[in-house]
């Protein structure tokens, strides 16, 4: 054995003691990019549900502020329709196909403010028993909406 160099004489014990060191194979490292890819994948639809729930919190944010002014307006002694319409074209403004409306019950009106709401779409093959109400009203299939109780 006195005829072999360094490097040969460590690979040749390597070799009787059952160890090798010839790095990852091809298995390991197919394993740890899949693992990185699912990561990834993982931490981007969490990054777009946070986007997407902004947007639609922004959306409420717009229709209670709409709302509120709404029921302020109305509540006025000098209250009128142009109040109402001018609230109206805001609500179509800020929010798609935004509308504003007051309900009235009695000696309490509701102001309601609906709007597209995309992720409360249903698909084609979903059915929809009844939409939740909004201020004693039924919303529309496929709308979101804030309703504000007051008194004129």
């Amino acid at each position: 054995m006195s005829s072999l160099t360094g490097w040969s004489l460590r690979r040749a014990r390597s070799r009787q003691n059952g160890t090798r060191h010839g790095g990852s194979s091809l298995i390991e490292v197919m394993l740890a990019v899949a693992v990185m890819a699912v990561t990834a994948l993982g931490l981007i639809a969490g990054q777009l549900w946070t986007a997407r729930e902004a947007r639609a919190m922004a959306m409420r944010e717009h229709a209670a502020w709409i709302a509120d002014s709404v029921a302020e307006a109305m509540s006025a002694p000098s209250a009128n329709e142009a109040a109402l319409n001018a609230w109206r074209s805001r609500a179509a403004a800020l929010l798609p196909r935004g509308d504003a409306s007051v309900v009235g019950t009695g000696g309490v009106s509701v102001a309601r403010v609906t709007w597209t709401a995309s992720r409360n779409m249903p698909r084609a093959d979903d059915v929809i028993d009844k939409p939740e109400p909004c201020g004693g009203v039924d919303a529309p299939a496929g709308f979101s909406c804030v309703a504000l109780a007051f008194v004129k």
